[in-house]
């Protein structure tokens, strides 16, 4: 409706932009909201309240009521104290940030702000959203109290998600006033492909070489040592040896070595769309977790031996996220890596 105002408006969009990047710190991990970072103006209420309080003044002029001076005059010095406190609602605040979580595509994922009031008084109905959307939420923060928030995006697509400025709004105490401001968080969240709806059963494992028989002990029946592998649970690896200055080596058992359940790229119909077998992967991954199976993942670029347990499952999630245009940088294969190392 109002694009011919584009050629005005979008410059000044860029102009707003930069200048909140420069008045606001980025990156940081805490952030205050100090008095030159505190904006305010009337709300919409507050628009309305200044027309009535103007026609009442107009009335008490025309008519030389006392009693209508008075009552304007009552009015305006309400607003006036509010303004006060509405801009000391959000003065001092303490910003920091927290975790989040990913989800798959299609999902919400979560962001976490914790919120500090340093102030020997209270802070009412504060609201935080991304861009121009608040969240329902109002929160309540005592004197000298934290609290923890959770804020949702949309996940359109894989890989990594970061989240926008954070924004922080208030109309307390009577709403004639709006005092907001923001914040500069460097979150991230990693999206998952979505799981393929009804995917066919899990591949057949296939017998490993020199392993010898499979014996229904499983993993307690030791088998040998062999070199460490990317992706090996740190549970497995023989630190006795380690401490003699040996090499990484990892113990193998009948149950595990014996048997290993790979989730192939190169095994998948080549008639698919990547996005497809990502999609019909994830579900494979998420199907062989739940049955508590070890399992190994191989697609182009990144190969994950047979291995189990939560650490695992996002080791190999992630690296479906990330895989192809949305590849993994060095810091994401260590991202990855530690994902997989969090199963010990």
């Amino acid at each position: 409706m109002w694009r011919f105002l584009d050629p005005v408006l979008v410059p000044l969009r860029r102009r707003w932009g930069r200048w909140l990047l420069r008045r606001h710190p980025q990156g940081t991990q805490v952030q205050v909201l100090l008095q030159h970072r505190v904006y305010i103006f009337l709300s919409g209420s507050g628009v309305i309240f200044v027309a009535v309080v103007l026609a009442m003044l107009g009335g008490a002029v025309n008519y030389d009521l006392a009693l209508a001076y008075l009552m304007v005059f009552l009015l305006v010095s309400m607003a006036l104290v509010s303004l006060f406190h509405t801009f000391r609602n959000l003065v001092g605040l303490r910003l920091q940030q927290g975790s989040s979580e990913g989800c798959f595509v299609g999902e919400r994922a979560r962001f976490e702000v914790v919120l500090e009031n340093t102030n020997r008084t209270a802070r009412h109905r504060i609201q935080l959203g991304y861009g121009k959307e608040l969240a329902p939420d109002a929160y309540e923060i005592p004197p000298g109290d934290t609290l923890r928030a959770w804020l949702t995006l949309p996940a359109p697509t894989r890989g990594w998600l970061y989240a926008p400025r954070l924004r922080v709004d208030t109309h307390w105490p009577i709403g004639v006033f709006h005092a907001w401001s923001y914040a500069f968080f460097d979150q991230r969240a990693l999206i998952y492909p979505v799981p393929e709806a009804d995917p066919p059963a899990l591949p057949t494992a296939s017998l490993g070489l020199g392993t010898g028989v499979q014996t229904p002990r499983g993993q307690d029946d030791f088998a040998g040592l062999r070199a460490f592998q990317r992706g090996d649970s740190p549970r497995h690896i023989a630190w006795k040896a380690a401490a003699r200055g040996e090499s990484l080596q990892v113990k193998e058992f009948h149950g595990e070595a014996s048997q290993s359940l790979w989730l192939d790229w190169d095994a998948l119909p080549h008639r698919m769309l990547v996005e497809e077998k990502l999609s019909r992967l994830t579900a494979w991954v998420i199907e062989a977790d739940a049955s508590g199976l070890a399992y190994g993942l191989s697609i182009p670029g990144t190969h994950w031996p047979p291995g189990s347990g939560e650490g695992h499952r996002h080791a190999c999630l992630a690296a479906l996220a990330l895989f192809g245009e949305h590849g993994a940088t060095a810091a994401d294969e260590r991202f990855i890596q530690a994902l997989s190392e969090s199963s010990a």
